[in-house]
């Protein structure tokens, strides 16, 4: 046994067996209260959670085994196959020895649960596979729960205990050179497939680690899927296409999960393949397709609290590399200085994000991100500054029945005074609510002719007038 992966130690490796669970015994009590009991009604929930304990029971066992014998260092280089039947033989020569018998599901079951301790995330990997999950959000061992289409979810999958979580997270943050302990309680990090991974562990986290993972989106949603969906419509799309290729400089404002990085992928798509793109991001998320496309991801500072590389020291940089367009995954610090000096001084077409809850408060957010960045400017040159570096704000959120729509598109059209101007061009219009609580709603235009028609139409856009006309609700 162990031919091929087993240490290669002179000791023999240790058994380990599964301490027996004895039976559970009824308590004393009269007949009546036997019969007002229902024990009809208790005892399948009973006895499937006593099953679900034995088996995380065995499971935990068969993981030191599995720790105990096998050589992890030549698993790097093992197929998945070798590497499952291995993990089958331990299995089946464990449960003979312990003489515990199992059925064919609850043994496939088990070897596939081993497997994914050993080689991915354990618990979390089946959720991981789950396409239609989107977040995975948990909450201590015993609490997971999924984001499904907007709606969140309590799943039944758990953790065996604090340990078993700790364990998992400390695998993903050292494959990625991070470490999260008492004294760095948190941390940041990306998963092999690109997820952003995010966790805190106690004492920060009082009743367990919390962890969340933004999944990756394998497949890149692009202008027609998101139209196809009802996120925005043909006529926002065509308006959306010529903002990019004339290089507007353009912000997509969102809440937490509306949607903001999707939809700027989705702009990305209509940059023309011959401009050079630098990306600066603190998790790398955006999915371009260009050919030209220099990423840049920022970095935490080490153990000694040095080597930090900051969203702002990537932009200066990026300054430096001759840049047709400058995007920033999300701008909420003093970087915003250095975006809105890219934008003002020939880096035109630069886009980026901010959380925000509509354009208006998009545009007082970047006003205060200049005021905590320590830089004294009166409060009418950060406005003329913002006024002739953004030409658009794009509103992106999601709706209370889980849906994502591009509520606003809206212009900044420059000064009046004090105060930047700016003029909605198209809106989502909220109608009212089905019975099963879904949104009613439909997009429309406000009426308003786009104050850069002009130079669309000098870039060979010349968006016909129609798509400014209001829609009335059917």
């Amino acid at each position: 046994m162990f031919s091929k992966y087993k240490k290669s130690d002179s000791a023999p490796a240790k058994k380990a067996s599964v301490t027996p669970i004895a039976p559970v015994k009824e308590p004393a009590a009269s007949t009546s209260m036997r019969r007002a009991a229902a024990p009809a009604a208790i005892a399948p929930i009973d006895k499937e959670l006593k099953r679900k304990q034995r088996m995380g029971d065995i499971k935990l066992e068969l993981h030191r085994v599995l720790l105990d014998n096998l050589n992890l260092a030549a698993l790097e280089h093992a197929s998945e196959n070798d590497l499952r039947q291995e993990i089958n033989a331990i299995t089946a020569e464990f449960l003979n020895d312990n003489s515990i018998a199992l059925g064919r599901e609850d043994r496939m079951t088990l070897n596939s649960e081993l497997y994914d301790e050993v080689t991915g995330l354990g618990p979390l990997e089946t959720l991981l596979k789950d396409e239609t999950v989107n977040d995975i959000l948990v909450n201590g061992p015993q609490q997971i729960f999924v984001e499904r289409s907007g709606k969140l979810e309590l799943t039944d999958v758990t953790f065996k205990d604090e340990r078993h979580l700790l364990r998992i997270i400390d695998k993903i943050v050292s494959a990625v050179g991070r470490r999260v302990d008492e004294s760095n309680p948190y941390v940041d990090a990306r998963l092999k497939d690109g997820s952003r991974f995010n966790a805190m562990v106690p004492p920060v986290a009082v009743d367990g680690s919390l962890v969340s993972i933004r999944k990756f989106k394998k497949d890149k949603l692009g202008i027609d899927d998101l139209v196809q969906f009802g996120a925005f419509t043909e006529e926002m799309a065509a308006y959306l296409q010529a903002a990019v290729a004339t290089r507007l400089n353009i912000i997509v404002s969102g809440g937490t999960g509306s949607g903001k990085t999707t939809t700027l992928n989705a702009l990305s798509s209509f940059i023309d393949n011959a401009e050079r793109i630098l990306t600066i991001e603190d998790t790398a998320e955006l999915q371009l397709q260009q050919t030209h496309v220099g990423r840049m991801e920022s970095r935490p500072p080490n153990v000694e609290g040095k080597g930090e590389v900051s969203p702002r020291d990537c932009l200066k940089n990026a300054l430096r590399m001759r840049p047709d367009r400058i995007i920033v995954g999300e701008t909420r610090g003093e970087e915003v200085i250095d975006m809105l000096q890219a934008m003002n001084t020939g880096h035109d077409g630069s886009m980026t994000t901010i959380h925000a809850n509509s354009a208006r408060d998009g545009v007082s957010r970047l006003e205060n991100m200049i005021a905590m960045a320590g830089i004294e400017m009166p409060l009418k040159a950060v406005r003329s500054q913002i006024s002739s570096a953004v030409n658009l704000i794009v509103q992106a959120s999601r709706l209370q029945d889980g849906s994502r729509r591009m509520t606003s598109i809206t212009e900044i059209t420059g000064m009046e005074g004090d105060v930047i101007s700016m003029q909605e061009i198209f809106r989502y219009q909220r109608v009212g609510l089905t019975p099963d609580n879904k949104i009613i709603g439909h997009f429309t235009a406000t009426g308003v002719r786009s104050h850069y028609s002009e130079r669309f139409r000098m870039w060979g856009y010349d968006l016909p007038s129609s798509i400014y006309e209001p829609i009335a609700a059917q």
